[in-house]
């Protein structure tokens, strides 16, 4: 086992004992440019499920699940054709294991009806077992609202606001919420969701705004293109944000392991997106994540040629790796 780290002034990274969890991305369910393996392309839904049970039967704690409804033509280019819709995919998955949890990354939450997805997540997240967080964000892609009918401009008031009604409906007995986008009374919603007080919400998002809706609504954030440097000083201002203190020994910072070589927003390569194999160095890199404030790793497979030698990769992770960090 690594040594621990010493001398971390990181607010999280302090209160909290040496161990980190891991999300594992599903390949397959989308096929993002910069790192896409070169099975994906014919993966198929049989593929998809092999790969989620297999990482169900080692220690993997989440799957994470992308999601964009549709792709605009001009950014097929940089960033696929092929993308699931969130909800959908992980009832798939979640029925299809046991163990294992599923984490959108992330869900865009002004694109639904709140009392719906609170729904839609409840019935999963209860037949499931309690295996299900969201990953949440405001999104990005304007012609997705244009389609859609959604003012792109209020994407983030109104994700507040479905978030906040959302609560209502997993928590109270008689939900009632009067807002400017949602308003509800006289409602019954049933079934519960396992986990309480609801399913845990990490926020999606590089800013500030999100930063505060991560410590204001959500139990983690889940950055973007953020160094680990950045990393830091950003959970120094979470740090300074109202209500921290209450939830800091239980808010997640997740961070993927793959350093993508893009623009923000606009997806276009600025150079070769490299997914790290070597052992060593990936203890290296995980280690410092974790002194940086990370407390889950979102790890993507590596760009090998079939999927038996993807799973194969994943169970050498979860031995060679994993058990470092437990």
């Amino acid at each position: 086992m690594p040594p621990r780290p010493a001398g971390n002034a990181n607010p999280i990274a302090e209160s909290r004992e040496y161990i980190m969890k891991f999300a594992l991305s599903v390949p397959g369910l989308l096929n993002y440019p910069p790192a896409m393996a070169p099975w994906e392309v014919r993966a198929t839904g049989k593929d998809i499920i092999r790969f989620a049970r297999h990482a169900d039967r080692l220690s993997w704690d989440w799957l994470t699940v992308p999601e964009h409804l549709f792709m605009p033509d001009g950014m097929v280019e940089v960033m696929g054709r092929r993308f699931p819709e969130g909800i959908t995919a992980c009832a798939v998955l979640a029925g299809a294991t046991e163990r294992i949890h599923m984490l959108t990354y992330v869900l865009v939450v002004p694109y639904r009806n709140p009392v719906l997805l609170a729904k839609q997540i409840a019935t999963m997240e209860f037949i499931a077992g309690g295996r299900f967080t969201l990953g949440a964000a405001p999104g990005h892609l304007k012609r997705e609202f244009e389609v859609l009918g959604i003012p792109f401009e209020e994407r983030g008031w109104i994700t507040d606001e479905y978030i906040r009604a959302m609560i209502e409906c997993w928590t109270s007995d008689t939900p009632t919420f009067e807002g400017k986008y949602v308003s509800f009374k006289g409602i019954v919603m049933e079934p519960k969701p396992v986990q309480k007080p609801y399913p845990p919400i990490f926020i999606g998002g590089n800013t500030e705004i999100a930063m505060k809706r991560a410590v204001r609504h959500g139990d983690g954030w889940i950055p973007w293109l953020i160094t680990t440097d950045e990393l830091r000083r950003c959970i120094d201002f979470m740090s300074t944000q109202p209500g921290w203190e209450e939830k800091k020994d239980r808010f997640e910072i997740v961070m993927p392991t793959t350093e993508y070589k893009v623009e923000d927003y606009s997806h276009a390569e600025k150079g070769e997106t490299e997914i790290v194999m070597d052992r060593d160095r990936i203890l290296f890199e995980l280690e410092e994540l974790q002194k940086a404030g990370a407390t889950v790793a979102q790890v993507m497979t590596p760009p090998v040629d079939a999927v038996d030698q993807c799973l194969e990769w994943i169970e050498w992770y979860d031995s060679e790796i994993i058990p470092n960090f437990r």
